[in-house]
């Protein structure tokens, strides 16, 4: 909802004033907005994805949610998050299994995170982790079929590989400040690629406000 003129239009509502088309007066405006923290023009910029990813990425990604009303004078940041329930649905189970090169070691001069690829990686941990899966589908079918409710049969289920979908909501303010952590090099790399997703999308639409947003992020 909107583009780069909403958020000069929401900054020039004091005035009783109004663009119709984008100017290099509006885009001077938004700059000074951004450079300066004036952020809540950029709450009147909105925009709504459609995800679907393993669940250790939507857990990480729901922080955002959580934490969006408390950054620092953003007040309400407008986010929205609705995700499909295991307790309603059984649609088709889909799992995020690493392929061959993509098992990673724990870095050296951290607790979290992850380093370099595995030295040895002949498949050996993608097949335990399908193996595994199979065994979870396996008992999560069988308790289905021997009559036990769909959000008790879900436990059998290995989580958080998973793919699960929701519906993000999000100001543009809290959009950005998503994609300055999370297109981090040392964010997780599975998160990375979707903010990478997201950052193309957005670009789209608000081409002057998301690049300046981000600026700020980068320049705190």
């Amino acid at each position: 909802m909107g583009s780069d003129l909403t958020v000069a239009n929401a900054a020039r509502v004091s005035y009783a004033k109004e663009s119709h088309e984008l100017t290099e007066r509006d885009i001077r405006l938004i700059k000074f907005l951004a450079r300066e923290g004036h952020t809540s023009p950029f709450r009147h910029a909105i925009a709504q994805f459609e995800v679907y990813a393993p669940l250790m990425v939507a857990r990480q990604w729901w922080k955002y949610i959580v934490g969006s009303a408390h950054m620092e004078g953003t007040g309400d940041s407008l986010d929205a998050w609705n995700e499909s329930s295991r307790r309603y649905i059984t649609e088709e189970l889909t799992f995020y299994v690493p392929e061959v090169g993509e098992w990673r070691s724990a870095p050296e001069n951290s607790k979290q995170g992850s380093g370099e690829p595995i030295e040895k990686d002949d498949g050996q941990w993608s097949a335990i982790l399908t193996e595994y899966i199979e065994d979870g589908v396996q008992l999560y079918a069988q308790a289905l079929k021997e009559g036990i409710c769909a959000e008790q049969a879900r436990l059998f289920l290995p989580a958080y590989g998973m793919y699960v979908r929701w519906y993000w909501t999000a100001s543009l303010q809290s959009i950005a400040h998503f994609l300055a952590q999370r297109l981090e090099h040392d964010a997780q790399v599975e998160i990375q690629a979707y903010a990478k997703a997201v950052l193309t999308l957005i670009e789209a639409r608000f081409p002057v406000a998301i690049g300046e947003l981000l600026a700020k992020e980068e320049a705190v």
